[in-house]
C-alpha cells in the first residue's frame, strides 16, 4: 500500500466521520427515500475508497460523493426495473426530479437539506418515541444498537420504531421541508423538545450503571449548534445555552467512583469556565431579544447557579422570581417542584415542604423518585428524620439508576442511625 493510498483512505475516513449525515441530508432529498440515501451513501463511500487512491482525491470530495451515490442509486433501480415493473416507474420518477446541474459552490444548500433533515424527523405526525429514534439515526448517525443501548429496548424493537416511523412518512406525505413561517413555531418547538429529551437523558440517565450519557448529552449539543447556525432563532440560542450551563458542571457531578455528587457539594473549581461563559452569552442574546421563551428562563436559573461562587452566595430571591416567569410560560408539576426547591433555600425548609405537599396531594408527580427525594432532603433539614425516612425509601422503590440508589441507600443508612440514637 502506497503513501498516497494510505492518506487517502485517512482522508476518507475523516470526510466520513465528518461530513457523512451531511451527504446523507442532501441525498435524502434527492432520492426522497431515507432507505434509497442511506443505500446511496454507502455505495458513494465504497466507490471513493476504490477510486480516490487511484485517482486522486476530487477537488469538492462532499459533492463528488453526493453526485456518485445519486447516480450509483438511480444506476441500480434501472437495473432491477428489468425483474420488477414498479421500479421502472421509481427510476423514472427520479430521472424527472433530478436536476440538470446541482451548485455546490456556496454553502452547497446542503445546510439547508440538514435542516429539512431535522423538521421531517421531528414532524409532529410521529410519536414523540419514533421522532428520537429517527433524529439520532438518521440526522446524529448513531447506530440502531447505541440508540437501543441508550434507552433501554432491544436493537429490534428500535429498529421496528425507524421502520414505523419511516413508513408513516412515506405514507402521509410528510414533505421533506423546513415549515412555513406561520408553522415554524409549533414545529421548531417540536424539534427542541426532542433535542432537549435527548439531552436530558443523556444528563440524567433514567436507569443503568452511569448518571451521565456523555455520548447523548454531546449529540444534543452538536445538533443543536448546527440548529442555530441554520435558524438562529431565540429559543435555539436558550436551549443551547441551558445544555452548555449543564454540561459545564458534568465533571463534578459524579467522584472518581461514579457515585453522585449534588450541587451544593460539587468542587466548583472543576467546572467548565469556557461552557458557562459560552452559556452566559447565548442567555443574555436571547433575553435581549424579547422573544425568548422557556429553555431560555431555565438557561437564566442555570447561569445564576453557574455565576455563583458558593452554594450560600447564590442568589435565590432571582431565582425563585425565574421560576415564577417560568410557571407563566409552561406552567408544570416539575417547574413547580423546581421553585419549590428553590423557595425553601430562599425562606426555609418548611416553607418548600408546603409547596410539594401541595403537589403530592393533587397525585402529581408520586412516581417520581426525584420529587421523593427531594420531599425527604426538606424533611431531614426541618428536623423529622422518620418522615425523611419514608420519603428516601418512596424515592429508592422508584429509582432505576445505579448510582441514584446508592446515593439514596446512604442517606437511608444515615438517617436510621439517627431515629435509632
Amino acid at each position: 500500500m502506497t503513501v498516497a493510498t494510505i492518506d487517502a483512505n485517512l482522508l476518507i475516513s475523516e470526510i466520513y466521520h465528518t461530513e457523512s449525515r451531511r451527504v446523507f441530508a442532501t441525498l435524502v432529498r434527492l432520492l426522497g427515500d431515507f432507505d434509497l440515501a442511506e443505500d446511496a451513501l454507502q455505495d458513494a463511500f465504497a466507490a471513493a475508497v476504490t477510486q480516490w487512491p487511484r485517482d486522486g482525491v476530487p477537488d469538492n470530495p462532499r459533492a463528488w460523493l453526493v453526485s456518485t451515490g445519486r447516480f450509483k442509486s438511480i444506476d441500480g433501480i434501472r437495473k432491477r426495473a428489468r425483474f420488477d415493473a414498479s421500479l421502472a416507474m421509481l427510476a423514472r420518477d427520479l430521472d424527472e426530479r433530478m436536476e440538470d446541474e446541482y451548485d455546490f459552490d456556496e454553502d452547497d444548500g446542503i445546510g439547508d437539506d440538514r435542516l429539512k433533515l431535522i423538521f421531517t424527523c421531528c414532524n409532529p405526525a410521529l410519536s414523540p418515541e419514533a421522532r428520537v429514534a429517527l433524529t439520532l439515526r438518521e440526522v446524529c448517525g448513531l447506530t440502531t444498537e447505541e440508540i437501543a443501548r441508550a434507552f433501554l429496548v432491544s436493537p429490534s424493537t428500535l429498529a421496528q420504531r425507524i421502520v414505523r416511523a419511516k413508513n408513516k412518512i412515506k405514507e402521509a406525505g410528510i414533505p421533506y421541508q423546513v415549515p412555513s413561517p406561520s408553522e415554524l413555531g409549533e414545529r421548531l418547538d417540536t424539534v427542541l423538545q426532542v433535542i432537549y429529551l435527548v439531552f436530558s437523558e443523556g444528563y440524567f440517565a433514567s436507569s443503568g450503571a452511569s448518571v451521565i450519557r456523555a455520548d447523548l448529552t454531546g449529540e444534543a449539543i452538536r445538533l443543536t449548534r448546527l440548529l442555530r447556525q441554520l435558524l438562529p432563532e431565540p429559543e435555539v440560542s436558550g436551549l443551547l445555552a441551558l445544555m452548555l450551563l449543564h454540561e459545564s458542571r458534568r465533571d463534578a457531578r459524579t467522584d472518581a467512583a461514579g457515585n453522585l455528587v449534588l450541587l451544593d457539594d460539587q468542587d466548583r473549581s472543576r467546572w467548565d469556565r469556557h461552557l458557562i461563559e459560552e452559556g452566559n452569552a447565548l442567555v443574555e442574546e436571547s433575553l435581549r431579544s424579547q422573544r425568548f421563551g422557556s429553555y431560555s428562563v431555565q438557561a437564566a436559573i442555570s447561569a445564576v447557579h453557574a455565576t455563583s461562587p458558593s452554594p450560600a452566595a447564590t442568589d435565590w430571591v432571582e431565582i425563585v422570581a425565574l421560576y415564577d416567569v417560568l410557571l407563566v410560560l409552561t406552567p408544570s408539576p416539575v417547574v413547580e417542584l423546581n421553585r419549590a426547591v428553590a423557595v425553601a433555600m430562599r425562606d426555609d425548609p418548611a416553607s418548600g415542604l408546603v409547596l410539594i405537599d401541595r403537589i403530592f396531594d393533587r397525585g402529581d408527580l408520586l412516581e417520581y423518585p426525584l420529587a421523593w427525594s427531594t420531599h425527604a432532603e426538606l424533611l431531614r433539614r426541618s428536623g423529622e428524620p422518620e418522615r425523611a425516612l419514608s420519603s428516601y425509601r418512596k424515592a429508592l422503590d422508584l429509582s432505576q439508576q445505579e448510582p441514584a440508589r446508592r446515593f439514596l441507600e446512604e442517606k437511608i443508612d444515615d438517617l436510621r442511625k439517627t431515629v435509632a440514637a
